[in-house]
Formats: structure tokens, sequence, C-alpha cells
């Protein structure tokens, strides 16, 4: 599939497809691990985003599929059997149709645009590196809120353009595990999708989420992440990253503040 990654789609086990991210990526591994912890991060905000698996890639597959694998200078390196990262797609891809980019009229019908707001306190919070990524396609607003508490919309049980937030490897600015806080960090490159926002009632319930996030989340995704992942260094690194982002929990009203100072043509809407 495109993107810097290098990923594939794979059915799995389970009757899924996943977008599989593979250990030797040319993003490094650390960006499975970011996957993994912003998926359970997210899940917990009720931001909508694919579910995450571990993919177990036999190197029975690997032998049978020689395209599966690494391109570097025009040879494809093939992955080491076993865990890897998989994120759900969002139904049968021979049926359902997913979009990375919309034409204006259609992206401004899309029916959970609030989420972009949620989604940029998130990537404030974890210090989110690349632009915001998502994809859309058509689904009852239903299943992507789930039993979130604000629901803007009465016709939510009917079908249309929705928005799922996906590609997380770059939260805690990729590979370093730090927090370097720039004001474009994290933000969709198309302003539609902050129209509406006039003040920060528009952050919420997602900003109170993040502000008494619990600590637990955190130590379970960490101790969910397969140990082939993780060497000893890697773990004390991990932990110590881990702490520093509950305490940046008070900061991400002061970060967005900076990015809508910096980006004020994005919030037209904002006074």
């Amino acid at each position: 599939m495109r993107g810097g990654s290098q990923t594939h789609l794979l059915k799995a086990s389970d009757g899924h497809h996943y977008v599989v991210k593979l250990t030797n990526n040319p993003q490094g591994i650390r960006t499975l691990i970011n996957e993994w912890i912003a998926q359970r991060i997210l899940s917990y905000l009720k931001i909508p985003c694919p579910e995450v698996e571990v993919i177990e890639i036999p190197r029975t597959l690997i032998e049978a599929n020689p395209k599966l694998g690494i391109l570097r200078n025009q040879i494809v390196q093939p992955p080491q059997a076993g865990w890897h990262f998989g994120s759900r797609y969002p139904g049968d891809p021979t049926v359902l149709t997913v979009h990375d980019i919309l034409p204006d009229i259609q992206l401004v019908s899309c029916r959970n645009l609030h989420h972009f707001a949620a989604i940029l306190a998130f990537d404030k919070w974890t210090a989110n590196a690349d632009s915001r990524q998502s994809v859309f396609y058509r689904a009852r607003l239903l299943d992507v809120l789930a039993s979130e508490d604000k629901i803007p919309d009465p016709e939510y049980a009917m079908r249309g353009l929705v928005a799922s937030m996906i590609d997380h490897g770059y939260c805690f600015n990729g590979t370093y595990w730090d927090f370097p806080d720039a004001p474009g960090y994290g933000l969709y490159y198309r302003a539609e999708v902050y129209r509406k926002i006039r003040s920060w009632d528009d952050f919420e319930p997602w900003l109170s989420r993040i502000q008494s996030f619990p600590e637990s989340i955190l130590d379970k995704a960490l101790h969910e992440i397969p140990r082939a992942w993780l060497d000893s260094a890697h773990f004390e690194e991990l932990t110590s990253l881990l702490d520093q982002l509950l305490k940046r929990r008070g900061k991400v009203p002061q970060l967005i503040e900076s990015t809508k100072n910096k980006f004020p043509a994005h919030f037209p809407n904002w006074r």
C-alpha cells in the first residue's frame, strides 16, 4: 500500500483484513509501538480509529509471497517470521471504497468532522510529528461514535461519509521518543475540517478525558506490546516516555492555543 512504511493489506485468520506494518519497515520498529499505544489511548478517548491486532506472519506465507516485504534499492527484503502490527481495514476491500482524499463538497458533508477537534487535542498531547492522516468511507455514524456521549447529528443511524483517524507512527516524535512541540504538528492540511470550531466547548469531552487520563490505560498498553518489539533498553525508555506523557496532560490547551495563533486561517470561526 502507499506510504513510507510500505504496509501490506493482508486477510487474517479472523476473517478481517488488516493494513500490516512490518517490523523491518523503513520507519523503524518503534513506529509499531507508537501505533499500538496511540490506538489504546484513542480507544479510551472515544476518537474513531481502526482496531489493532498483533499479526503473526508465518514463514510459509513469506516464502509463498515474494512481494511481501520492504523494497530497498529495487530489492524486496522479506520480513522475519513472527509478530507484526495490524490495523484493521474498515471492511471488505473488494466491496468497500475507502478514500484518503475528498473534494470539498464531500469533505464538508462528513458526518463526524467534530472528531478533527478531538484528534487535534490528541496529536498535541502525543507530539505527533506528522500531519494528521485520516480515511473516509460510508458507514453509520452510530458505528463510529460507539458509546460516545456527544452525538451532534440526530440522523446518526443513517449511512453517510465518516472519518477514521489513522497512521500514528510519528506520535512521540516517531523513533526519537520525545516531545518537540511545534504548532504545525498534527494539523490536518484541509482547513474545512476545523470550520465548525467556535470555542473551547468544541474540544469537549475529549480535552477533559485527556486531562484526567488514567495511568492504568498506559500500563495495560505497555504490557500488551510483544517483547519481540522491545529490548530491555527500549522498555525502560518507553516507561519514562509514558511518565512524561502523563505529566503533559495539563499542557494540551496551551499547545492548541499556539496552533490556533500560528494558523488562524484554519480556525476562522473561533473567537
